[in-house]
């Protein structure tokens, strides 16, 4: 860390420092990765024997380390659960963008179960953090640091913490990833995250869509295609009648990616909407009919779903062979699953 502040108050490193962060963010990898490789720039700018990036967990009262070291068991145990969050949110970090020093604390430090309970019985004197938010102004999480002693900090080298905290929020922010794998979907129109709770958040970059609010039989429906078939699926889905009038569309295609290993505390899936992919010449009946047949259900299952007769399914069967190409009802099934070409039978309001 540098001592002396350059001509414009900053630390002289500044420009240098801010450029990595800023590449870090912008570098593909696990969050976990990017938070080390953060922390690392931090301690040029204050030295420490202890720090940490937590993420808050959607939904729930206590944060997901992202990056840490130097606590013992004890501390960390504190720090995974509910009670760090109500001590952060005393001293006001979850609310302000500015660097918090116990001396800068709203409260006596005493006061601060974690800290009286906790850190300074672990031998820490001292500590440095700063809230984390994303750029709408959600309250993400922290990044803090501890030290055994209590070194003379210059205000140049906190403003530097503050400068870079936005964009150590990009960098761990669990959504921006989320929104990146996202991307691969091409012409997506539409997208949300859904949380392990079931909770449905906001996917960055995309607005969101009637079919996809909570409780919807799309999200049911997609949980349900991610479940069986693995860290992929894609089926349509019927858009209401007035929806679709204008542009002649009577589907769209909804696309379930699960979320990387590294993300599943935050998320279960991404699930998108783009235009429907080329439906083969298919009835909307026909694509019902194969939501039933790629569960393997029998015809006269089929028209006990529909409420339709089992002469009528057998009707519906030929024609959606001889459009797909397909010699068996098997090998139908198999490749309405491989292009998403089929309504999954949930969405029809009738128990598979």
């Amino acid at each position: 860390m540098s001592s002396e502040p350059g001509a414009n108050g900053r630390p002289p490193n500044t420009a240098e420092i801010l450029r990595e962060v800023t590449g870090i963010a912008a570098e593909p990898g696990a969050l976990a990765e990017r938070a080390e490789a953060l922390l690392a720039q931090v301690e040029r700018v204050v030295p420490f024997e202890a720090s940490f990036i937590a993420v808050l967990r959607p939904g729930e009262g206590a944060h997901v380390a992202m990056g840490r070291h130097g606590y013992g068991d004890r501390v960390e145990g504190y720090m995974d659960g509910t009670s760090m969050l109500e001590d952060i949110e005393l001293l006001g970090l979850t609310r302000s963008r500015r660097l918090m020093q116990n001396s800068d604390s709203p409260v006596p430090m005493a006061e601060i179960p974690g800290w009286a309970e906790y850190l300074e019985p672990a031998g820490f004197r001292d500590s440095f953090a700063v809230g984390l938010f994303t750029p709408d102004g959600r309250y993400l999480g922290v990044l803090g640091m501890h030290t055994a002693s209590e070194p003379p900090v210059n205000e140049a080298n906190l403003g530097l913490i503050e400068l870079i905290a936005p964009q150590v929020a990009v960098a761990v922010d669990p959504l921006c990833s989320l929104a990146t794998i996202a991307g691969l979907v091409q012409r997506a129109a539409a997208g949300i995250v859904l949380a392990p709770s079931g909770a449905v958040l906001s996917l960055p970059g995309l607005p969101q869509h009637r079919l996809l609010t909570p409780g919807s039989g799309v999200l049911a429906a997609a949980a349900a295609q991610l479940a069986g078939d693995g860290p992929y699926a894609s089926f349509v889905a019927p858009l209401p009648d007035a929806e679709g009038a204008e542009g002649g569309e009577t589907h769209v295609r909804v696309t379930v990616l699960a979320a990387p290993s590294d993300l599943r505390a935050f998320a279960a899936a991404v699930v998108l909407l783009s235009p429907a992919p080329d439906l083969h010449g298919l009835s909307r009946r026909e694509l019902q009919v194969l939501g039933w047949l790629v569960t393997g259900a029998s015809n006269e299952r089929i028209a006990l779903g529909l409420s339709i007769t089992a002469r009528t399914v057998e009707v519906h069967v030929g024609h959606l062979l001889a459009k797909l190409a397909a010699s068996s009802r098997t090998a139908a099934a198999a490749r309405a699953l491989r292009l998403g070409l089929f309504v999954p039978s949930s969405l029809l309001g009738v128990p598979s």
